[in-house]
């Protein structure tokens, strides 16, 4: 399955995600991405160089997460996720060993569900060793 065909089919394709970016888990390139969905090289150095510092230690705490321009509050930061929110669409961030994955879900959107969607597909590319 092509990198795209992750984003069609298993973000974007279950109705739980709107637009979503596959990037190297050092985020220096994009594998797939929404068309539309602009995920700027300086946020993407932010989450990849914060993403290490999680709990009370988050700067995603303090600052919040920045994609497309917009500003997402931090609601949870482990060594793995990052979950986030803007009223009331979201984000999901998730690292694997060798991707990263941005998913955007509406505010229309159930974010357990998001959540859950996006986990489901990192799982699946951590078990084939990504």
């Amino acid at each position: 399955m092509s990198w795209q065909a992750y984003i069609d089919t298993s973000l974007v394709g279950t109705g739980n995600i709107d637009k979503a970016v596959i990037l190297s888990a050092a985020g220096d390139s994009v594998w797939a991405v929404t068309p539309g969905f602009e995920v700027k090289p300086e946020e993407v150095k932010a989450i990849v160089g914060n993403l290490p510092r999680f709990g009370n230690d988050s700067p995603f705490f303090q600052t919040g997460i920045h994609i497309g321009g917009e500003k997402y509050v931090n609601v949870m930061h482990d060594d793995e996720h990052v979950y986030a929110r803007q009223k009331k669409e979201g984000l999901v961030i998730v690292k694997t060993n060798q991707a990263l994955i941005i998913a955007h879900h509406p505010e229309t959107g159930d974010r357990g569900k998001a959540v859950a969607t996006t986990k489901a597909l990192s799982d699946y590319l951590k078990g084939v060793g990504y």
